[in-house]
């Protein structure tokens, strides 16, 4: 019989993206920020919930509510992996986020491992 690593079994059940929950002051603020990024919300989890459920093409991203949280010292992040990111960056652009404090949106960079990103 031949035992199988992790790794394989890994590989062939882990084929679902991984899908950040992150926490908000108020998840009716958050769904109308990520509304103007081109998210919608998931039917059924916004309103009185205290969760929220948005989607934007296949990106999924959830939010719980936090409200003693303070953002400036949150280290809570997420990281989205797109095929264009200077096609996406040019679209959120047209939101007008600053380039500093919150939220904000910062410039195109190339990393040293070939991943072109913004913040």
């Amino acid at each position: 019989m031949r035992h199988e690593t992790p790794t394989r079994i890994q590989a062939r059940v882990i084929d679902e993206p991984a899908i950040p929950v992150l926490p908000a002051r108020c998840t009716m603020r958050a769904k109308a920020f990520y509304e103007k990024l081109g998210f919608r919300a998931v039917p059924g989890s916004c309103g009185a919930s205290d969760y929220l459920i948005l989607r934007a093409g296949e990106v999924e991203v959830h939010f719980f509510h936090w409200p003693s949280l303070e953002p400036e010292s949150s280290q809570a992040l997420q990281h989205i992996r797109v095929h264009d990111a200077d096609a996406l960056h040019l679209a959120w652009s047209r939101v007008a986020l600053p380039a500093h404090g919150l939220p904000r949106m910062g410039a195109l960079s190339q990393t040293p491992w070939g991943v072109r990103q913004f913040a």
